[in-house]
């Protein structure tokens, strides 16, 4: 796997296929990308709703993962759509508040105009041990 083929170093197999870019990470913040392509789309052409929730649990993910040094599974997410999705749309993911348990986060997506189209808050729990993946087994 190569490193620009990863979303911050996790291999995210659907993220490809939606062709989410991994743009930088800095200050806690992820930061992302997706070119809209029609297959994106929806009955209205424009972005589908379930391409924008793909892309704010990717930021807000990332983010936690990041945090937390491990992978993280999303246990809740509250998204607010505020304008429809076209052309290319950037993302950004952060951690609110962090602990051992859960992880506070929150994203939003911008339009190449820099118009708000959609922000998100979720919940995030560390998955494995140690930073070893989920259902790893580790040796005592």
């Amino acid at each position: 796997m190569r490193e620009q083929d990863t979303i911050f170093g996790a291999d995210i197999p659907f993220a490809r296929l939606c062709g989410v870019e991994a743009l930088g990470y800095a200050d806690g913040r992820t930061r992302l990308r997706l070119r809209l392509r029609d297959d994106h789309g929806n009955n209205l052409g424009i972005a589908h709703g379930g391409v924008i929730c793909t892309l704010l649990d990717i930021a807000m993910g990332t983010a936690a993962r990041l945090s937390a040094g491990r992978p993280v599974l999303t246990l809740d997410m509250q998204t607010r759509f505020l304008a429809p999705g076209r052309g290319v749309l950037l993302a950004e993911g952060f951690v609110v508040r962090g602990g051992r348990s859960v992880l506070f986060c929150e994203a939003e997506i911008r339009g190449e105009g820099g118009n708000l189209v959609a922000t998100a808050s979720g919940l995030f729990k560390p998955a494995g041990r140690d930073g070893q993946p989920p259902g790893s087994r580790v040796n005592a």
